[in-house]
């Protein structure tokens, strides 16, 4: 069980303090290829559970989040470490070009 005490108190907190990095997909419920990529995105954060976070941004709810982070189109797929976007995708992309992106994106060196 997780101490609330430590669990990030903003968006924001967590992607500059998380101690891995984390990829975020911005989507909205509305969005048919946001409905296409997220069995993909939930099939990706159980491969990477013990490298990676995974979080799920409603850009309906949490505008103002995809505007910081120049998010207009949906679904965006981004990976943040220490606070630096390390990785940014666009549209319903397959499975194996999102997990090639983050591999190659990946941001902590002989992990």
């Amino acid at each position: 069980m997780t101490d609330k005490a430590s669990l990030p108190k903003s968006f924001k907190d967590l992607i500059n303090t998380a101690d891995k990095p984390v990829l975020v997909d911005f989507y909205a419920d509305w969005c048919g290829p946001c409905k296409i990529v997220g069995p993909t995105i939930e099939r990706i954060a159980k491969e990477f559970t013990d490298r990676m976070i995974t979080v799920k941004i409603d850009t309906d709810q949490k505008g103002e989040i995809a505007a910081m982070h120049n998010v207009y189109n949906i679904p965006t797929i981004m990976l943040f470490y220490k606070g630096k976007s390390y990785m940014r995708l666009q549209g319903a992309l397959p499975y194996e070009t999102i997990k090639q992106n983050i591999e190659s994106n990946w941001p902590i060196k002989n992990d």
